[in-house]
C-alpha cells in the first residue's frame, strides 16, 4: 500500500469511528514553505513556494439535515455541530473556522450540510501554512463532490475567502496557491497579479543539498495584529506613491517620495523597500535556478531576504535571527525566516552531509541565548492537493 493509500485508509477509518458511516472520500492538501517571496503576494508580486510532504487529510461526506459537523484529530475536545444557516464569520471560531469558512463559501452547493473529519501532520504556528492545508483539503473535497466546474483558481479563492472573510486572517493567495498547485520536485513560480505560474525544477538532492526547516518554538497567528498592520502599511505606501500596488514600483529609487522627513514616511519607506527588493529577489532566484544546475547560488539571496524581513519589514524575532546567523556561520549556503513573521520557522540551505553539524550549532546557540531547543525537519518539494481515497 502506498503512503497516500495508507493515510487515506486511516482517515476513512477515523471518519467511520466518529460518524458511524463511510465518508464519500478522503482528500489531502500540503503545507508549504516559501523559498523566497515573503509578503509579496498581497502586494500583487512574485512568490516561489514548494509544497511539503506533510499534509492535512479531510474525510468528507455530504448530509441531508442542513448541519455541519466538524471533528479534528488534533482538537478532539473542540467538536463542532451546527446548522448551515448558523455559519457566520467568527462562528465557529478556532480551528473549525477554516473548514466552516469553506462550507460557507460553497453553501449553495452543499445546502444539505457536510460531515468532515480532519487529521494531519502540518505543524501549526510554524509559518508552514497549516491553515491553508486545512482549508484547501476541504475545498478540494467539496469541489469534487458538489462543484466539479470550479477551476484551481476558483479553489484558491474559496480557500482564501475562508481565511480572509470567515476567520479574519488577511492573507494573500500564496499559501492556498502553493497547497493546490505545487508539483513534486518543483518550486511554483507564481505571479500573484495575473496568476500565471511555472513549475521551476528544484532538485536539491542531485546537488547534494537539503532545505532544512528549523522550528524556533515561537508560534504566530495570521489573525493577529502584526500581519494585518504590515498589509495596511503596504497599502498606504502604494497609495502615497500613486500606484495600484507596490508591485508597480520599478526600483528602490522610485520610493524616494515616501521619505518626507516624518517617522511615518520612514516607516512606509522601509516596508515598501522590502517588497520591492523581495520581488527582485524572487526573479533573481528563478533566474539562477533556470540557469544553473547548482542551487547553492541562491543561498546568499535567501540570506539577503532575511535581512530585509528583519530590518525593513521588522517581523523577525531574536530566535529567528539567532537561527539564521548560526546557520550561516556554520557554513550553510543561506538561510532566512519564512512565513508571516513574529515567530515560526526558518529555512536553511545546507549540504546534505552537514545537516547534523549545522543543527548542532543552531541548538547550541539557542541554549546559550536561553531559548528552547529548536526542532528540525527537511522540506522536500512535494505534490499539491489531491484525492487519497
Amino acid at each position: 500500500m502506498t503512503p497516500d493509500a495508507e493515510l487515506g485508509a486511516a482517515a476513512r477509518a477515523a471518519f467511520v469511528t466518529a460518524f458511524g458511516a463511510e465518508p464519500e472520500g478522503v482528500w489531502a492538501a500540503p503545507g508549504r514553505v516559501n523559498v523566497i517571496g515573503e509578503h509579496t503576494d498581497y502586494n500583487e508580486g512574485f512568490v516561489l513556494p514548494v509544497a511539503l510532504g506533510q499534509t492535512t487529510r479531510a474525510a468528507v461526506a455530504r448530509r441531508d439535515d442542513a448541519r455541519v459537523a466538524l471533528i479534528s484529530a488534533q482538537h478532539p475536545d473542540q467538536r463542532v455541530d451546527l446548522a448551515v444557516a448558523d455559519l457566520a464569520p467568527g462562528s465557529p471560531a478556532g480551528w473549525a473556522g477554516y473548514p466552516a469558512g469553506v462550507v460557507q463559501a460553497l453553501r449553495e452547493r452543499v445546502p444539505g450540510g457536510v460531515s468532515v473529519f480532519v487529521d494531519g501532520d502540518v505543524p501549526a504556528g510554524m509559518g508552514l501554512s497549516s491553515s491553508a492545508a486545512l482549508s484547501c483539503s476541504v475545498a478540494l473535497a467539496l469541489r469534487d463532490l458538489a462543484a466539479p466546474e470550479l477551476s484551481p483558481a476558483d479553489l484558491v479563492d474559496v480557500a482564501r475567502s475562508a481565511e480572509n472573510d470567515f476567520v479574519g486572517a488577511p492573507t494573500g493567495i500564496l499559501d492556498q496557491s502553493a497547497s493546490l498547485l505545487c508539483t513534486a520536485g518543483n518550486a511554483l513560480f507564481l505571479d500573484t497579479r495575473d496568476r500565471s505560474s511555472e513549475q521551476v525544477p528544484l532538485d536539491l538532492a542531485a546537488a547534494g543539498l537539503v532545505l532544512l526547516v528549523v522550528d524556533t518554538g515561537t508560534t504566530h497567528s495570521h489573525a493577529g495584529g502584526g500581519y494585518g498592520d504590515r498589509r495596511r502599511e503596504c497599502e498606504r505606501a502604494a497609495q502615497r506613491l500613486g500606484v495600484p500596488a507596490l508591485r508597480d514600483v520599478p526600483d528602490v529609487a522610485a520610493l524616494a517620495p515616501l521619505d518626507d522627513g516624518t517617522d511615518d514616511g520612514a516607516l512606509l519607506l522601509r516596508r515598501a523597500r522590502h517588497v520591492v527588493t523581495e520581488d527582485a529577489r524572487v526573479l533573481e532566484v528563478v533566474g539562477l535556478l533556470r540557469g544553473t544546475d547548482d542551487p547553492r547560488a541562491i543561498g546568499p539571496v535567501l540570506s539577503a531576504g532575511h535581512a530585509s524581513l528583519r530590518d525593513d519589514f521588522q517581523i523577525s524575532t531574536p530566535e529567528l535571527d539567532a537561527c539564521v546567523a548560526a546557520a550561516v556561520e556554520a557554513g550553510a549556503a543561506g538561510a532566512r525566516m519564512v512565513g508571516g513573521g513574529f515567530g515560526g520557522s526558518a529555512i536553511v540551505l545546507v549540504e546534505a552531509g552537514s545537516v547534523d553539524r549545522v543543527t548542532d550549532v543552531i541548538t547550541r546557540r539557542f541554549g546559550a541565548e536561553g531559548y528552547g531547543a529548536p526542532r528540525t525537519s527537511l522540506a522536500v518539494p512535494s505534490a499539491g492537493a489531491r484525492r487519497l481515497a
